[in-house]
Formats: C-alpha cells, sequence, structure tokens
C-alpha cells in the first residue's frame, strides 16, 4: 500500500491593508477610466477656480 499524501490547503494572500487595496483598486484596469475621468474633473476644477481663467478671456 503506497503511503498516504497530505495536501496542504493553498495559501491564501495575506489580507491587504487599506493603503494597498486602495492603491490596487485605481491601478486595476477596470478603473481606469473612473480614475481617468475624476483626475481631469479634478483638474478642470483646480484651473477653472484659479486666476489663470483670465487667459480664457477675450482680449477687451
Amino acid at each position: 500500500m503506497p503511503p498516504k499524501r497530505s495536501l496542504a490547503p493553498a495559501a491564501s494572500p495575506p489580507p491587504r491593508g487599506l493603503i494597498s487595496s486602495f492603491y490596487h483598486g485605481i491601478k486595476s484596469p477596470e478603473n481606469a477610466s473612473v480614475v481617468r475621468s475624476v483626475a481631469v474633473f479634478a483638474i478642470a476644477t483646480a484651473f477653472l477656480s484659479s486666476s489663470w481663467t483670465d487667459y480664457l478671456l477675450p482680449p477687451v
């Protein structure tokens, strides 16, 4: 009779921390369009609330 083989259960990855899970969520290809949209919105809001918007006005 051959000896019995003991199969150890597959080790699960260690739980991620808050920052690590946030980083992996942002870098996920599934969320790329959402991350890009939020970034463009933040840049547009920062630009339009700054004094640089004077360059958008036509010269008088």
